[in-house]
């Protein structure tokens, strides 16, 4: 298929500056002031920055939103933003979209800007948390109940309202729980008239919004092949360019470093999609299996193949609640048997402070957690270099009672005197302990959840598709796998494969895409459900956790679903990798059976 600069469909250009709070505040300028974007989109939210942003609501009512969007991002900005009728498109509401709408229409105004913003409602459903109660909600995937008391607790809504924003008129929309692909999908339901249930177009919509959402993620960040990307220190942010009939390229600002290539836009395809055949969001249910890419030009791949089906009838909420406390410290240890002197150390700490607290009838710690960095302790059993005289050991524990964690901060300096010789220095001084924001995620009729608009000084209701309870599709059978004859040798899959990981909760997802068509039955023939799960085991629950395949045909891609593969997830885990962003790089070292001649 012909670039969409080549052919003369219709282009909406969509650019994307954050994938993350805290995500670089030079993306917005760089999208603003060296592209020809039509829309300039934000995504900020989080889990655990939800509960963020409710605590700090609670502290100060003009709060709860991210303030650096209105101040360091927005305010600068305006101005060209007006001049080249860009929309802008944000999830930065958090649980106070009407505070970020206030502080946001007070600069536009200072600026004698005519800039109408408008903000979608219904997310929150902390209000409903009596009834939701009554209703016997349980956790989605573990079964529990229903915390009693939560700090937050909203709904993924997608992303009709926004549209319906837009159609009023709005040049800006601020947000606050959605789904991170409706920000993109939003304004192409706009600009091209999409029906809500032209189910294919709106997948596609989607996909293209799930690639731009992580920002340069998609861009060369994070790439397995990280040496073939230049500009580091200019990563050019994503812009999709997408045509009526939902095809789109995928490219980047002229001039910023980054790249876009068909390598780099498949990971970000792969990252934290679960299954890839029902990849399940508010306004259509997609099916991601067989996307196609295709290199079309430097730095532009076009991207065709979505399909969908009907939306469910339900939303995901995710809700927050706190679950007790956590303390991390991190300390150098050098000179000979420098990795045993730090296990010496990190067990004496533990068990001085818990015969300490026993003493004091105050129960153990929930949990604890050992790891010392430099010897690949996060590898398990494939560590390689395990003898180091340079190690960072880094001690986490959990109680219910934070001064029990305060206690165990106490006691960390005493060892730099009194135990094993060279602790060199506490990184970071003494620690503090922080609350334990734990997840709860559950499933709730749209029907219970009322949408709305706020805009020019009026409430607009917004219609929501009842969705399908039918859900069935065919799932596609293990394609070709290779027949290991004996006489193999054994390389790394990373010669074989890129790939990219990331979390969904407590489950980590781990993308693989075959370098060349060739190489797929032989990664399947080695990476089968049971063999990457003896490999991962160190970072499974022995007792929960288990390993699902998926395919990605045209992609020459395999998913694998780790569940319960992250000590809890986000903030509750107290790993040094909690959301499984390295755990591809592990999977990449495992070896893999092929023929001597393949690789020639």
């Amino acid at each position: 298929m012909a670039d969409a600069q080549l052919d003369d469909q219709r282009v909406v250009k969509i650019g994307c500056a954050s994938g993350f709070w805290g995500d670089t505040n030079t993306a917005a300028f760089q999208l603003v002031h060296l592209s020809d974007i039509d829309y300039l989109v934000f995504d900020y939210l989080s889990e655990v920055t939800m509960s963020i942003m409710a605590k700090a609501m609670m502290t100060d009512p003009n709060h709860g939103y991210a303030l650096d969007f209105v101040s360091r991002v927005m305010t600068p900005l305006l101005k060209k933003i007006s001049d080249k009728k860009i929309k802008v498109i944000s999830n930065a509401g958090g649980v106070n979209p009407l505070a970020c709408r206030d502080a946001l229409q007070k600069v536009i105004e200072s600026q004698g800007l005519n800039l109408k913003v408008a903000v979608v409602l219904g997310d929150d459903v902390l209000p409903k948390q009596a009834e939701l109660k009554n209703q016997n909600i349980k956790e989605m995937f573990s079964g529990e109940e229903l915390p009693t008391h939560l700090a937050s607790c909203n709904a993924y809504l997608g992303a009709i309202p926004i549209h319906d924003a837009l159609d009023l008129g709005a040049d800006i929309v601020i947000t606050g729980r959605v789904v991170d692909s409706a920000v993109v999908l939003a304004p192409l339901m706009h600009e091209y008239k999409w029906s809500v249930d032209d189910y294919d177009k709106l997948s596609q919509g989607s996909l293209a919004g799930h690639i731009i959402e992580c920002g340069a993620q998609c861009t060369g960040g994070n790439f397995t092949d990280w040496r073939l990307v230049e500009g580091f220190d200019n990563m050019g942010f994503p812009i999709v360019e997408v045509r009526e009939d939902s095809s789109f390229v995928v490219t980047k600002p002229k001039g910023t470093g980054g790249l876009v290539s068909t390598a780099t836009v498949a990971e970000q395809i792969v990252y934290e999609i679960g299954n890839p055949q029902a990849y399940l969001l508010p306004d259509v249910s997609c099916d991601f299996s067989n996307v196609h890419l295709e290199q079309v030009a430097e730095h532009r791949v076009e991207v065709t193949g979505a399909i969908g089906r009907a939306p469910t009838e339900q939303y995901k909420v995710s809700a927050t609640y706190l679950d007790g406390y956590r303390v991390l410290v991190s300390f150098l240890i050098a000179g000979r048997e420098a990795p045993e002197k730090a296990q010496v150390i990190a067990d004496a700490i533990l068990t001085k402070c818990e015969r300490v607290l026993a003493m004091r009838s105050v129960p153990p710690f929930i949990e604890k957690s050992v790891e010392v960095l430099g010897i690949e302790s996060t590898y398990g059993a494939h560590a390689r270099h395990t003898e180091s005289r340079e190690v960072v050991v880094k001690i986490a524990v959990k109680h219910m009672f934070k001064e029990a964690c305060m206690f165990f901060a106490s006691e960390i300096a005493q060892a730099s005197t009194g135990m094993v010789p060279a602790l060199a220095g506490i990184v970071g001084g003494r620690p503090k302990a922080s609350p334990v924001i734990k997840l709860f995620s559950f499933l709730i009729d749209k029907n219970q959840i009322n949408v709305e608009i706020d805009f020019d000084g009026q409430r607009h209701a917004t219609a929501i598709p009842h969705g399908s309870s039918d859900q069935s599709y065919t799932a596609h059978a293990s394609g070709d796998v290779a027949h290991l004859q004996g006489n193999e040798i054994e390389v790394a899959l990373i010669e074989l494969a890129h790939a990219r990981s990331g979390d969904k909760g407590n489950h980590s997802n781990i993308g693989v895409i075959a370098r060349k068509a060739e190489y797929l039955p032989w990664i399947r023939a080695s990476l089968t459900e049971a063999n990457v799960a003896e490999y991962m085991k160190h970072v499974l629950d022995a007792e929960k956790s288990k390993v699902i395949r998926y395919e990605l045909p045209k992609l020459n891609a395999l998913n694998f679903m780790l569940e319960n593969a992250l000590g809890g997830g986000g903030v509750a885990s107290l790993r040094i990798d909690p959301q499984g962003k390295a755990f591809a790089q592990q999977l990449l070292d495992m070896p893999v059976k092929v023929p001597s001649n393949l690789l020639a």
